[in-house]
């Protein structure tokens, strides 16, 4: 059982185009797809967290913001609604890791502005895109009094597929627009930390909190959205329970976990790509409010991140 689990749900509201560059699609994706995530599956998100009753974290993409002033109604009134808005970068760059040290600043600084003036309160936690992070952009955010990281991702499976997917991409001389990141990332602690200076998927003092998403013990079996839409009944369940063992569960969501491939027009090449794009909404909407009921029956407290941090924070010391 969970009576003392505090579990956050957390949706990264990746435009299409972000899986265009993954797969390395040829020119652009189509205009009516370009704003799908936020016209289409933003609102199915927030009627599914209505009906469970929970309050969410979106990770925003700030420079979406800009481009679509109907997305960013739609955020407006998640967040007076009680929802928190989050960090994603302003331009979602994967290779964010790689950047000058001003370059990253300007990422962080440029989204924080933008999400703070649609939100009505400045963003407090982050997430990198591709969940990769580094010394230097966690220093970046220290510096900023941020008070969370929520991108360490210690699933030795999830990062072996990735590898192995990218490398296979990269072997037909289409290399993949992500970025794999450290491996030192498998071996990150599961629980909430402190990250080390210098290296963030170890213990330390820093003052910011690292928030991991959930995976299984043992086999870090990744529980995500993308793996609760697409594994059988069976094994959705067998995870869920098994990661709500811990104190913390940080179940990480897409915002492309709610789109109908063909009522939203997602373009066929993305869709031979993407496994969860091929199941139906319906079967995908059942298996996330299976999921969330699961999670309130095992005894567990909802919290957006930004309100599990200082409970979680106070463990640590």
């Amino acid at each position: 059982m969970a009576q003392n689990t505090i579990a956050s749900v957390s949706v990264d509201l990746d435009a299409v185009a972000c899986y265009w560059r993954i797969h390395t699609l040829p020119g652009a994706p189509p205009e009516e797809a370009r704003r799908l995530v936020l016209r289409r599956c933003l609102p199915r998100f927030g009627e599914l967290f209505a009906k469970a009753g929970i309050k969410a974290t979106f990770f925003v993409v700030g420079q979406d913001l800009a481009d679509d002033a109907e997305g960013a109604r739609h955020l407006t009134q998640l967040a007076a609604d009680g929802h928190e808005l989050a960090n994603h970068s302003f331009t979602h760059p994967y290779d964010l890791v790689r950047l000058a040290a001003g370059e990253i600043a300007g990422e962080i600084d440029r989204a924080h502005q933008a999400i703070g003036a649609c939100a009505g309160r400045a963003p407090v936690g982050f997430r990198a895109p591709g969940y990769t992070v580094s010394a230097q952009l966690l220093e970046l955010l220290c510096a900023r009094a941020y008070r969370y990281d929520s991108s360490a991702f210690p699933s030795l499976p999830y990062y072996a597929a990735k590898a192995a997917v990218m490398a296979g991409m990269w072997l037909a001389r289409r290399p993949s627009g992500s970025h794999l990141g450290s491996p030192a990332v498998v071996t990150a602690p599961l629980q909430p930390y402190r990250p080390a200076s210098g290296a963030p998927y170890r213990r330390g003092g820093l003052p910011i909190v690292e928030l991991p998403m959930a995976v299984t013990p043992a086999l870090r079996l990744h529980v995500i959205g993308t793996s609760l839409v697409t594994f059988p009944e069976w094994l959705r369940r067998r995870m869920v329970a098994a990661a709500l063992r811990r104190p913390f569960f940080n179940l990480e969501l897409h915002g492309i976990d709610l789109a109908d491939a063909a009522a939203d027009g997602v373009p066929a090449g993305l869709v031979a790509r993407q496994p969860d794009l091929r199941r139906s909404l319906a079967a995908k909407w059942a298996a996330l409010e299976r999921t969330l009921g699961e999670v309130r029956a095992a005894g567990a407290t909802f919290q957006t991140l930004a309100g599990a941090v200082p409970a979680l924070d106070a463990a640590l010391t």
